[in-house]
């Protein structure tokens, strides 16, 4: 056992010795694995940083997962139900008629938003996924849009009104709500306000003549009916290919609908063509390190016969040379990964600094995880192993005297 690693530290060694001895050459194959390696990692940072990223937007945008349902139904709690446990759905709650579902919002006289959308919301809501959730009917959540136009932020309050008619006469229902989160343009850009589902029926409920505490009314119908059915319906599918399932499904229960059909063949069409064009360009630069790899490594391992002729005289195994000859594929193509990860950094830092300026909801443009620069380090090391051994075969089987008398 210590013989074997005494040789195997010598092999060690002498790896080392030769590269530096031939450290002209060594700097050139390193400097060529270089413009091989550094292209390739920038070129995959923006794949995976800038395309990935706008592909998953493009993919799972709210607005197109949505399925709307056409008109006012009838819709109890065992449809919802059904709804909620099919496969395709990631999000369904109950709408009100949609004459129920509007409302003006005021800050101040100055400050107010007429006939804003009043949508239900709860946990799991696409919309709303990383915003508080509402756990009572005086907390709200704004667009972007309504709470521009009333100059609010997280923590204001303002004021909801609806107007009736009863008996004749008009009356107001005026409630006030704590702004807690604000919705982002980009998933939802009209103006509305998002509430408990308690606080839209307690809406319709007003609308619909009876006394409300939200609305302090004295006014109206007591004892408001329980609602065991709802007219309409929020519902998002938890894929973009599971858009057109879940509106079949709903279609035959005789529930009329409507999706992004168009906007979602549109973003499978964007996505193949990404798809393809990184396809073929990862194809090619593979193609083009191997080749790089392969010059580079046989190109040397031609140039040292000589050496590995003496190597097989002074008593050296062929295993023995083979290893030698992957170490230095090793050594060099190790250093030459070290050097294309700092250039790379430069690159990416440069990227990020320059193009993410122009991308405001895209910041970061170019970005590599740990786990895809070590993917990228073992392939390096097994395209630069399997070049050696092939080329290191095919020296090795060609007897010492041979390469000898062609010195």
């Amino acid at each position: 056992m210590a013989k074997v690693i005494s040789k195997w530290l010598l092999i060690i060694r002498l790896s080392f010795a030769d590269l530096w001895y031939d450290k002209k050459v060594s700097f050139c194959i390193i400097a060529s694995v270089i413009s091989v390696i550094t292209p390739l990692l920038l070129l995959f940072s923006l794949k995976y940083g800038v395309v990935s990223q706008l592909r998953h937007q493009l993919l799972n945008d709210p607005q197109n997962l949505e399925v709307k349902i056409v008109g006012n139904l009838h819709l109890d709690d065992a449809m919802f139900d059904w709804i909620s446990k099919q496969p395709e759905t990631a999000f369904v709650i109950p709408l009100t008629r949609s004459l129920n579902t509007q409302a003006d919002l005021m800050k101040d006289s100055s400050h107010f938003v007429g006939n804003a959308e009043i949508i239900p919301t709860a946990s799991g809501d696409p919309l709303t996924n990383d915003l508080p959730n509402i756990d009572n009917e005086k907390k709200v959540l704004l667009s972007t849009l309504s709470a521009e136009k009333m100059q609010v932020n997280v923590g204001s309050r303002i004021k909801l009104i609806i107007t009736r008619q009863l008996d004749g006469k008009f009356e107001k229902g005026v409630t006030e709500l704590e702004v807690i989160g604000i919705i982002p343009e980009n998933r939802y850009s009209r103006t509305a306000a998002f509430v408990s589902l308690n606080f839209l029926i307690a809406m319709e409920n007003f609308y619909d003549g009876y006394q409300s505490n939200l609305f302090a009314t004295d006014a109206g119908k007591l004892n408001p009916p329980n609602h065991t059915s709802f007219a309409r319906a929020r519902i998002y599918a938890n894929s973009i290919d599971n858009v057109a399932p879940l509106s079949f499904k709903l279609r035959e229960k005789h529930i009329e609908t409507r999706t992004q059909s168009n906007a979602i063949e549109n973003i499978k069409a964007i996505d193949r063509v990404f798809s393809f064009i990184f396809s073929v360009i990862a194809i090619t630069a593979g193609f083009g390190c191997i080749l790089s790899f392969t010059g580079s490594f046989l190109s040397n391992i031609e140039r040292k016969r000589k050496d590995i002729a003496f190597m097989c005289l002074l008593g050296f195994q062929s295993k023995n040379i083979m290893l030698y000859l992957i170490n230095q594929a090793v050594i060099l193509s190790c250093l030459a990964f070290i050097v294309s990860i700092f250039l790379f950094l430069l690159g990416n830092h440069a990227f990020n600094s320059v193009l993410g300026k122009n991308l405001i909801s895209q910041p970061i443009v170019s970005r590599l995880q740990f786990y895809h620069l070590v993917v990228a380090f073992m392939l390096t090391m097994l395209i630069a192993c399997i070049v050696v051994v092939i080329g290191g075969q095919r020296a090795i089987k060609i007897q010492p005297a041979e390469s000898l008398r062609e010195v």
